[in-house]
């Protein structure tokens, strides 16, 4: 079963000091018996060398792969020249840890307010993912932006920064079912052909899991099924809890 846990389901425990990158690969492989990671960089921590090597033991210790690694705080679009400088410098950093620890895809948001975007905002984004592209395709991954916030969670915005990016190792991580008001269904299926991840959050898994699975399935998706929970409180229980329906789901499926 491809399926992931990402490490944000844990913020709460790791916001209280309770959890770090090793602790969740522990949790990961012998809690929940998965053999995939799904790193948030709230998680990871530092991505100093020293500090990677060791995230690199880790995974191969545990022999497992890296499914995802999504970077908060990197986005593309800020207002302000200086912070997209910044944010750009990191991201290629980010860039480079994620080819060091062998992800198969990674996530960086597009940023920006609001629900559309302006010329220059889309021609800095786009140019800035056919970069990142160029770069993922060239050690190994695919990489794109997350039905996150702002902009992004609008379908034409999305597909007209994937058709003008137009490289073969950019998609998106699709969190399922999140999207401007009124457009989480043709949203999925506009998007499904061009996932190359997915969260599940505890909304999907209790209402329509495995629809989505299926409306992903038949346009090709061949990725890993991210757990994602949000609430902060009693964190292992829950993801428990959606891990048990995404299972059931993935089995059902493949059972026909």
């Amino acid at each position: 079963m491809k399926i992931s846990i990402a490490s944000y389901s844990f913020h709460g425990l790791t916001g209280a000091g309770m959890m770090d990158a090793f602790g969740y690969l522990e949790t990961v492989r012998y809690r929940y018996g998965l053999d995939a990671a799904d790193f948030w960089n709230g998680t990871m921590g530092p991505i100093d060398p020293d500090h990677l090597a060791k995230v690199k033991q880790g995974l191969a210790e545990r022999e497992m792969v890296l499914a995802n690694y999504h970077v908060d705080g990197v986005h593309v679009w800020e207002d302000d020249p200086e912070a997209r400088e910044r944010n750009y410098r990191q991201a290629l950093e980010h860039l480079k840890a994620a080819a060091f620890l062998g992800a198969m895809t990674v996530r960086i948001d597009m940023g920006g307010a609001g629900e559309e975007l302006t010329n220059e905002q889309f021609d800095l984004i786009a140019g800035r993912y056919r970069e990142y592209a160029q770069f993922a395709g060239d050690h190994g991954f695919k990489i794109g932006p997350e039905t996150h916030w702002g902009p992004s969670l609008t379908p034409p915005v999305m597909k007209r920064v994937h058709d003008a990016v137009a490289h073969p190792a950019y998609g998106i991580l699709l969190h399922i079912g999140h999207w401007i008001e009124g457009h989480e269904d043709d949203g999925d299926r506009l998007a499904a052909p061009w996932a190359i991840h997915t969260h599940v959050d505890a909304n999907i898994t209790r209402a329509c899991l495995e629809e989505k699975m299926r409306l992903l399935l038949d346009a090709g998706y061949d990725g890993y099924w991210g757990v994602e929970h949000h609430s902060a409180h009693n964190e292992y229980a829950e993801v428990a809890c959606q891990l048990a329906e995404v299972r059931r789901a993935v089995t059902r499926i493949a059972e026909g």
